[in-house]
């Protein structure tokens, strides 16, 4: 498939808040719990084709801390949707593992051992992580960071002045994996809803109106091809940056 795109820049790590499901039902007279049966079909297609691009990691904001103020009988159906949706061929079939962030101890116990297993099953495929943050807020595991590193400065492990970026980053539940190049978000909201604020400090955004379920491959595609056009600055002037570039 000829995309246009630079496969030479394609993001290493791609981050998606995938909103617009409840409000995609509703605009088809559905009930919320429709829409996000269809956004299962969203991530299906998105993991195949981050896989194909040669994505490394792909992070969705499944279910955020926020969200156990929804409705019980939604909360319930969104938890019967990760079973279920976990039981796809997609992760064995484009060699994808799987891991899970979040408060994880607040998850019924049938999604907390759904979650084990497909990590097992999954953690010798080599092609690209798909990280899913269920019941996790940026919020939520920065105060748990701070509680680990102020344990460890309290045991004698670390001083408190020896506390640093890099301290602060291994102590976070994405310690595994790189920063996000590029955070996506779909469904015409332009915020970040409490989001890998930390991680995301010199990632580029993009916003778009496209409801989730509808999010497909060259919606994809046009986010990369934006995030292609842009110069990557990290605080140094254009000068500077065209000056390595060419050096």
């Amino acid at each position: 498939m000829d995309c246009g795109l630079d496969m030479t820049r394609i993001p290493r790590h791609i981050a998606i808040i995938m909103d617009g499901n409840g409000r995609w039902a509703a605009a088809r007279g559905k009930e919320r719990s429709f829409g996000h049966k269809e956004g299962i079909e969203a991530v299906r297609r998105i993991t195949s084709e981050c896989t194909r691009l040669g994505v490394d990691y792909l992070t969705l904001y499944t279910f955020s801390t926020e969200n156990w103020n929804r409705p019980d009988d939604e909360v319930a159906a969104l938890m019967g949707l990760v079973i279920n949706s976990l039981e796809d061929e997609i992760f064995m079939k484009n060699s994808v593992r799987f891991r899970a962030i979040g408060d994880l101890g607040r998850l019924p116990e049938a999604v907390r051992e759904k979650l084990r297993h497909t990590e097992e099953i999954t953690k010798n495929n080599k092609n690209m992580t798909m990280v899913v943050a269920l019941s996790y807020s940026s919020k939520w595991e920065i105060t748990h960071a701070v509680k680990e590193i102020a344990a460890e400065v309290k045991e004698g492990k670390m001083a408190a002045e020896d506390i640093n970026e890099e301290t602060i980053s291994k102590h976070l539940a994405t310690n595994f994996m790189p920063d996000p190049e590029l955070l996506i978000r779909t469904g015409g909201e332009l915020r970040i809803s409490n989001y890998l604020l930390w991680q995301i400090a010199y990632s580029e955004l993009y916003f778009c109106d496209t409801f989730w379920p509808d999010f497909n491959e060259e919606d994809l595609h046009e986010a990369i091809r934006c995030y292609q056009g842009r110069q990557r600055r990290f605080g140094k002037t254009e000068a500077q940056v065209e000056n390595e570039s060419e050096a």
